[in-house]
């Protein structure tokens, strides 16, 4: 019988490639197992060795192609079997990646892990779009936040109340859909209308677009813009920077491939 191999939970970064740390190309160079998500540049399978084998788990909106059961069963299956699996996520595996899920179950079962965390979107595709998180003149917080509403206690619901007026500059991931809800939540709970907001699609590729309004508008502008995910939204006086900052060029970066959906 095989002694039980480990699974590698690594951050792939936002979408450019050369994002990726070098601690995670080396965990891709020795996997025979890699589980990879929708949001991860496929490029980065180049750093894998022959015959590895490629078990695609990409999730939509409201779709995933194998329920977070099955993936959490196929990690501890092939680990039990003496592989290397690395478990490839898009951004960093700790912010909103479900992986003290996947590691729960790896320990349940008796499989080590190692986490490689990778740098999250909401951090560098601001940055991307000419938006630090803080500034001494504008920001001294930031808080990372979902854009899903819960359901069925599936999720811990938003703290509006505290949130809206208590941290400088909010970012929210796959808030795009609910950016109507986010809009409203804050303006009732006391953030001001002339707040300005961006939102920020396919960051750090070459299909970076980014989308300026105030929380006044926003909803409005994405509505009138077609804007759809993924992309995160930055909520705060930093995004006054982004006309002075936006040092990168949109659309004109290396060729970014999505992972099939």
């Amino acid at each position: 019988m095989n002694r039980s191999g480990t699974v590698f939970f690594v951050g792939a970064g936002p979408g450019d490639p050369e994002l990726m740390t070098i601690k995670g190309a080396n965990a891709l160079k020795k996997a025979d197992v890699i589980v990879y998500d929708r949001l991860v540049n496929t490029k980065l399978l180049e750093y894998a060795k022959p015959l590895v084998e490629l078990i695609y788990c990409g999730k939509m909106p409201d779709k995933h192609l194998i329920p977070q059961k099955q993936i959490n069963k196929i990690l501890v299956e092939k680990a039990l079997k003496g592989k290397t699996v690395v478990r490839l996520k898009g951004g960093d595996p700790s912010i909103f990646g479900r992986v003290g899920e996947e590691a729960e179950h790896c320990v349940d079962h008796g499989i080590s892990f190692e986490v490689v965390p990778g740098i999250t979107s909401g951090i560098s595709a601001s940055m991307y779009a000419g938006i630090p998180l803080t500034h001494r003149d504008f920001s001294s917080s930031c808080a990372f936040i979902t854009g899903h509403k819960g359901t069925n206690n599936e999720r811990k619901e938003i703290q509006w109340e505290t949130l809206s007026t208590s941290v400088d500059t909010l970012v929210f991931y796959m808030g795009v859909g609910n950016i109507k809800m986010i809009q409203e939540q804050l303006l009732f709970h006391g953030r001001p209308a002339h707040t300005p907001v961006a939102l920020v699609r396919w960051g750090t590729t070459k299909n970076q677009e980014t989308l300026t309004g105030t929380l006044e508008n926003i909803s409005q502008k994405v509505a009138e813009s077609t804007f759809r995910s993924p992309a995160i939204i930055v909520v705060g006086e930093v995004v006054k920077l982004r006309e002075k900052l936006a040092w990168f060029k949109e659309h004109k970066t290396e060729s970014y491939q999505l992972a099939e959906a």
